[in-house]
């Protein structure tokens, strides 16, 4: 039995995601999520990020902020991780809404507020 990996933190953008591709590469049934309302990513001040919904392709991402400011995102590394996650998958998706995918053998999350989140979508009340 092959088992399934399901990678999780806030936004679905860096930390699952650099796990999912290096867990997909070594041929693992891996998939991943974020926990968050929103998807973000740092924009040109920490009061002023770049917000997607889930579900808004990363190329959609790259390209926008390519067009904002390429040298900006450039320098700090976010386009790399876009171009990363571009070829990982389409989209950042939201853990909550992952019932679609099945279940998972084995979930890993990337930050105490995200396990929390995890944990507290196991339970039905």
């Amino acid at each position: 039995m092959k088992l399934r990996y399901a990678m999780v933190c806030s936004s679905n953008q860096n930390r699952s995601m650099e796990a999912h591709a290096l867990l997909k590469r070594e041929g693992f049934d891996v998939s991943s999520y974020g926990t968050g309302q929103h998807v973000k990513l740092p924009g040109p001040s920490l009061r002023e990020p770049n917000v997607y919904d889930f579900g808004t392709p990363y190329k959609h991402m790259l390209e926008d902020l390519r067009r904002k400011d390429p040298e900006l995102y450039r320098r700090n590394g976010i386009l790399t991780m876009l171009k990363r996650n571009v070829a990982v998958k389409l989209a950042p998706q939201r853990w909550q809404e992952n019932a679609a995918d099945g279940t998972f053998d084995v979930v890993l999350t990337f930050e105490e507020k995200v396990f929390d989140m995890v944990v507290e979508g196991m339970y039905i009340y």
